[in-house]
């Protein structure tokens, strides 16, 4: 199958299509990513690349990457992310077609963590004459209120209208979560909506090791009991909690809050720290996707946390995906479908969203565990993504999704 990839975020920046990208070709299908510059999560564009102007490269050797100007994100909030998205939406649809005038595509699959992706996939596939598919990550305009990015309800009316307008154009709709088929449902024909969960980079469980750990970070892992936060620093990731929980676990040495990431509360976090003088709280900065290996099999547990908001309880944070496939325990403090995974999974413990006490208690009652019970919570998170989640599964299962769903669009069936 000839498919394109579009997302707004591609490699070097760490999103699970880069892993699908590889697998998808090594299974045969031909492949080309369209996206813009790297600027994610810290909004500046990387090194190695200019913001302004159209480039290609090559991914994993053989995958092609064309890539259109991006106004990068950032930290000046809303303005600079809205102005973001219009550049992408505006440069997708003048510059992609010609970009990609020499290629032809059985389907185009949007990796659409906000719609705005999906208009120039929407231009491509009248000008492809192909199969249109949108991956859905987040519910918006809800998201964006959770979040507090967008607080007008005009401006929050306009974005709904999109949001409908988009998924009125796909022909496929995919979801990452059980619980979007409902919402995306409402807004949508209800027969195109088809559950498809995230999966993990393989890269994580096949990383380099030691040599790209810090020493202070190294002798931290070995020296203390580390509960992990991976990823993203944001807003909807309420640090507040784990500020909370720190606080109540300040006299007890031997266990230290690990953040390995970036994003638009670290140095909130960095502040806080500082103000209450918590010395049980690391902040390890940004590691390559390589490290993760190293960084979550020597940590105690991984922690995952999402704010209270009714919205985020559809959503499976990513990094449940990737901390299943690491066979180490988790902490969950979510409300909805994460935590649902994880108790299902029986890979660790789950407490409410933004219950900072809550969080202790099950930090304290892992950390309490027997090693060998510990091992028992990762091993049996490893043997459920193992089975829902898998990489190459999923790859596959994406396939016959697109191939199936082009027979019921030629036979109009729906």
């Amino acid at each position: 199958m000839k498919v394109l990839l579009l997302s707004q975020y591609f490699w070097p920046e760490n999103f699970t299509i880069n892993q699908l990208a590889i697998t998808l070709k090594k299974q045969g299908n031909e492949v080309v990513v369209a996206t813009g510059k790297p600027n994610y999560p810290d909004g500046n564009i990387y090194n190695g690349y200019k913001a302004w102007g159209s480039s290609k490269e090559l991914f994993d050797n053989d995958i092609e990457v064309v890539r259109i100007p991006t106004y990068p994100r950032s930290t000046g909030g809303a303005m600079n992310l809205i102005i973001n998205y219009i550049v992408f939406v505006v440069c997708g649809v003048v510059m992609f077609p010609f970009l990609l005038r020499k290629h032809n595509f059985d389907s185009i699959v949007v990796f659409a963590g906000s719609p705005n992706a999906a208009i120039p996939a929407i231009f491509l596939k009248w000008v492809k004459k192909c199969h249109l598919t949108f991956w859905i990550l987040d519910l918006w305009p809800d998201t964006l209120v959770a979040t507090g990015m967008i607080k007008n309800k005009v401006v929050i009316g306009i974005v709904k209208s999109v949001v409908k307008w988009t998924y009125k154009k796909a022909d496929t709709i995919l979801v990452q979560s059980l619980a979007f088929v409902n919402p995306v449902a409402n807004l949508s024909d209800a027969s195109k909506v088809i559950y498809y969960p995230n999966t993990a980079d393989v890269s994580i469980s096949q990383g380099e090791t030691e040599f790209l750990i810090s020493d202070d970070f190294k002798n931290l892992l070995e020296s203390y009991f580390t509960v992990v936060f991976a990823g993203n620093i944001g807003t909807a990731q309420s640090m507040q909690t784990l500020i909370g929980a720190a606080q109540i676990l300040e006299n007890n040495k031997n266990i230290k809050f690990v953040l390995v990431g970036s994003g638009s509360m670290l140095e909130w976090v960095k502040v806080q720290q500082h103000k209450l003088k918590l010395d049980n709280i690391f902040i390890a900065g940004r590691y390559p996707i390589s490290a993760m290996d190293f960084i979550f099999k020597n940590s105690g547990c991984l922690l995952a946390m999402l704010k209270s908001d009714e919205i985020f309880t559809f959503t499976i944070p990513g990094k449940i995906q990737a901390y299943l496939s690491s066979g180490m325990p988790i902490i969950a403090s979510l409300n909805g479908e994460g935590a649902r995974i994880v108790e299902a999974s029986g890979s660790g413990l789950t407490c409410a969203a933004e219950d900072s006490v809550g969080l202790a208690n099950c930090v304290l009652k892992i950390y309490e565990t027997p090693d060998s019970a510990r091992a028992l919570m990762g091993e049996s998170g490893k043997k459920y993504y193992d089975k829902h989640f898998e990489i190459n599964k999923q790859a596959k299962k994406l396939v016959e999704i697109l191939e199936s769903r082009k027979i019921r669009e030629k036979n109009n069936i729906k």
